[in-house]
């Protein structure tokens, strides 16, 4: 039996808009699926549903860590099972909306002890050793894991590379999992992506959400999380696309223009791995717009939505 139904794509896709016009017309909770909206105080870079969004439709997962607090793929799961079990024990159909794409395998899936390679990760890895050296994501292995870290030499990068995949899709070290065990954390979704079909469309959304999130005061937000926290730019709130790019201005080694456009490359390069993963969920529902009109055309979901109306 399907417990919740997922709406997912690409950043800037309409998920949020194709939620909000479901809850106009079928008895819904909203579970977010984004592992930055759970920080407080970080709103405009994360888009998070503003205050008339949030009085629409009820929300679960958001604000509910300081942005120093990390939280990981094992948390959300745990939090994602309880608020589907709270939301349908009240008769409401929960509707997971986002595009962490290590959250939505993870439930659908389970965590496994070992997960399997990832193309999606594994791409995020090797950019971020063209970007920054194999050396600096050794460092963040002995950051994370210390002992597998004295196990892997920083010119092993297979084993340094499969170390980090195993963290990154589980929320756990390669050492712990290791020790412990199979932990499994399936659930049953009926699940829907949006998938658009110009990518030049998306990316000029990319580029105009991220000039209006600056507009809003992108900045200001990141100085004042900057004032209220103890941050450092290694956590995993700081590396949210957007927040990464303003604190590297602010710290002088971008210039606006340099920030603005490395912010909305970014963007993309997200996107494109958004659309890696999807690819790579085989039972995903598709359509090619946030249409109410197409999701209601899938004979799965207006099943499940009839039962809440």
């Amino acid at each position: 039996m399907t417990q919740a139904l997922v709406i997912t794509g690409p950043t800037a896709s309409g998920k949020s808009a194709l939620a909000y016009a479901l809850a106009d017309r079928f008895n819904l909770e909203v579970i977010t699926v984004d592992s930055a909206q759970v920080y407080t105080d970080m709103d405009i870079g994360t888009a998070k549903p503003d205050a008339a969004q949030q009085a629409l439709v009820r929300h679960h997962l958001l604000d509910i860590r300081a942005p120093t607090d990390p939280y990981t793929t094992f948390d959300f799961c745990q939090d994602a099972r309880r608020a589907i079990a709270d939301t349908r024990s009240r008769g409401r159909l929960p509707v997971l909306v986002g595009g962490t794409m290590l959250y939505l395998k993870a439930l659908r899936d389970g965590i496994a002890d070992l997960p399997e390679a990832n193309p999606a990760v594994r791409l995020e890895i090797l950019e971020a050793a063209e970007a920054n050296g194999w050396s600096w994501l050794h460092e963040e292995l002995r950051r994370i894991d210390p002992e597998a870290a004295l196990r892997i030499k920083p010119t092993d990068r297979q084993r340094l590379q499969r170390a980090l995949e195993v963290e990154r899709l589980t929320g756990r070290t390669l050492t712990s999992l290791q020790a412990q065990g199979q932990v499994g954390l399936g659930t049953s979704l009926t699940e829907v992506a949006i998938m658009p079909e110009s990518r030049a469309q998306l990316h000029q959304r990319i580029k105009t959400r991220f000039d209006e999130m600056l507009n809003q005061g992108l900045v200001t937000e990141v100085e004042h999380l900057r004032e209220k926290y103890a941050l450092h730019d290694a956590l995993p709130a700081m590396k949210a696309v957007g927040y990464r790019q303003v604190w590297q201005f602010l710290e002088g080694d971008l210039g606006f223009d340099q920030m603005r456009e490395k912010g909305v490359i970014a963007t993309r390069q997200l996107a494109k791995r958004q659309f890696t993963w999807l690819r790579s969920f085989e039972t995903v529902k598709k359509i090619s717009m946030p249409s109410l009109d197409a999701l209601l055309k899938i004979d799965a979901v207006a099943n499940i939505l009839i039962k809440a109306q």
